[in-house]
């Protein structure tokens, strides 16, 4: 009757409620902020300064060649420049499994900051060196460290927070990636560091945040259920849960960490090959591709490419539309900022279905506003409303939810492994969307986002369907839901659960117990 016991203890504590505490808030604010924010600035940090820095690349070429640059060379240039980010974003989130289990999530990240230090020391010398081959190999290693931090931030805050607060403190690193997106856009006007003169330092100051973090991290507790259920070790386990809670009693906690390292003892840590083969695992798997993907694929930086052309059309003058841009960067902040503070009374499935219906909604009128606007003059307005209302439905829903849900969706065991691949994806869709768009926008023209309205669609449809509600739950708990998806039922004796009922094809098949089971 042990582990009914258990079970009951945590249902009895089910009411109970986490607070946010002063550490746990530091620990926070410091990981988000020393990483989720260098992500966000780096992605922002190249458009404003962009004719300045290509010049650079022309100048120095003349000078080593003595003839200019030709002008396919210099595309092809800023292609590399803009693309290797996100694909050493893909590079990063690979390496995201091997270190997080070796290395712990608080040991990655101080680890991820020696990625962007390198990377910022290169970008603030090269136009002192000379070289333009060095910015492009620094937005490689940088977007390395992005991949590592998009996935590792929200899998570290995930497992230290108390579950009633877990959604939005999973929200918080996506805040922070929209507030260094304005911040890059502040500082990137012509009259700050958007200059000739400026952009060395606009690309240098992306260190700052790294040395902070580390600095100031190692004081913080690693992951309560890291060094529980992957060291073994739960006396730190303990110290630390009882340092980020406030208080001496946190036997509930470690009690459900006890019952989840039981089960997933048999499993060992999962690599990549065999969570896509686990059956067990199987619609959690799906939901984050299909999640990832829709954040992705549904057209947010083909709005930021068209915001400028649609504000032009509107009557902003030339010169304005750059702090117009900045508004709309400060709209980002403003709506994710909301979604910190309603993720825990709405839920994680309402979020993500009203922001993906947002921004089915705009793509669709936005494509009828830009096919019009040359005959009637207020579409142009109408334009402007389409793209704060799509940036409100992305940043509400779309943007932080499914790495929200990616943490709530699997075990330890499977965790690192889910980043990876969420993480794969999310890169891999950003490179794409930066690959094609510029062909799709040739070919299509404003029709393009008819594309990117049913892709919104089908998210949201699948969302409907499949992605259950996991607000105030405990991993357990979440993956007992998910169960019934895999077709996944529970046998429990008086001792202990010993076996389950898998239902393939309508054959059933005993096998031993597994957490990500339950």
């Amino acid at each position: 009757m042990k582990l009914k016991r258990e079970k009951q203890s945590s249902d009895s504590n089910e009411g109970s409620k986490g607070k946010m505490t002063l550490l746990l808030a530091m620990v926070t604010l410091i990981s988000a902020f020393g990483s989720s924010f260098q992500y966000g600035y780096n992605v922002s940090v190249i458009n404003s300064p962009a004719p300045y820095m290509q010049d650079f690349y022309n100048q120095t070429f003349y000078n080593r060649h003595g003839v200019p640059m030709d002008s396919g060379f210099q595309t092809l240039l800023w292609s590399l420049t803009v693309s290797m980010f996100p694909l050493g974003g893909f590079f990063g989130s690979l390496m995201v499994g091997p270190l997080v289990n070796n290395c712990g999530r608080k040991g990655t990240l101080l680890i991820s900051n020696l990625f962007s230090i390198t990377a910022a020391i290169l970008m603030g010398t090269s136009e002192l060196a000379k070289t333009y081959e060095v910015i492009i190999f620094s937005r490689v290693i940088m977007g390395i460290y992005a991949g590592l931090a998009s996935n590792v931030v929200p899998m570290f805050l995930g497992e230290m927070s108390p579950k009633n607060l877990r959604g939005a403190i999973g929200v918080v690193p996506q805040l922070f990636i929209t507030i260094g997106i304005l911040i890059a856009q502040i500082l990137g006007l012509n009259s700050i560091l958007g200059n000739a003169e400026g952009w060395p330092v606009l690309l240098g100051l992306t260190g700052i945040p790294s040395l902070i973090q580390l600095l100031t991290l190692p004081f913080f507790p690693e992951s309560p259920r890291y060094l529980l259920i992957q060291k073994g070790n739960e006396e730190q386990a303990r110290r630390a849960l009882q340092k980020l809670r406030g208080q001496d009693d946190v036997d509930n906690e470690i009690q459900e960490m006890r019952q989840e390292d039981r089960s997933e003892k048999e499993e060992g840590q999962f690599s990549v090959f065999s969570l896509c083969t686990f059956r067990g695992l199987r619609w959690q798997l799906i939901s984050i591709i299909v999640m990832m993907m829709g954040q992705q694929l549904s057209g947010i930086n083909a709005v930021f490419y068209y915001a400028d052309r649609i504000f032009l059309s509107a009557g902003v003058d030339d010169n304005n539309v750059q702090y117009v841009t900045v508004s709309i960067g400060a709209i980002n902040v403003v709506m994710t900022l909301l979604a910190v503070f309603i993720v825990e009374s709405l839920g994680r499935r309402i979020l993500l279905l009203a922001g993906f219906g947002l921004c089915c909604a705009s793509c669709a009128v936005l494509t009828l506003a830009l096919n019009l606007q040359t005959t009637v003059s207020w579409m142009s307005y109408l334009s402007i409303v389409c793209v704060i209302v799509y940036i409100i439905g992305h940043a509400i829903g779309a943007s932080p939810i499914p790495f929200v849900l990616i943490t709530e969706m699997f075990l330890q065991s499977s965790r690192p492994a889910a980043f990876m691949v969420g993480g794969s994806v999310h890169w891999l869709c950003n490179f794409t969307v930066g690959l094609v768009f510029l062909y799709m926008e040739a070919g299509l023209g404003p029709y393009s986002f008819l594309i990117f309205c049913a892709i919104c669609l089908a998210s949201m449809v699948y969302i409907f369907f499949i992605v259950p509600e996991t607000k105030n739950k405990t991993f357990v708990e979440i993956n007992r839901i998910m169960a019934k998806r895999n077709k996944v039922e529970i046998q429990e004796d008086k001792e202990e659960l010993k076996d389950f009922q898998a239902v393939p094809g309508g054959q059933a098949e005993k096998k031993e117990i597994s957490s990500h089971e339950l």
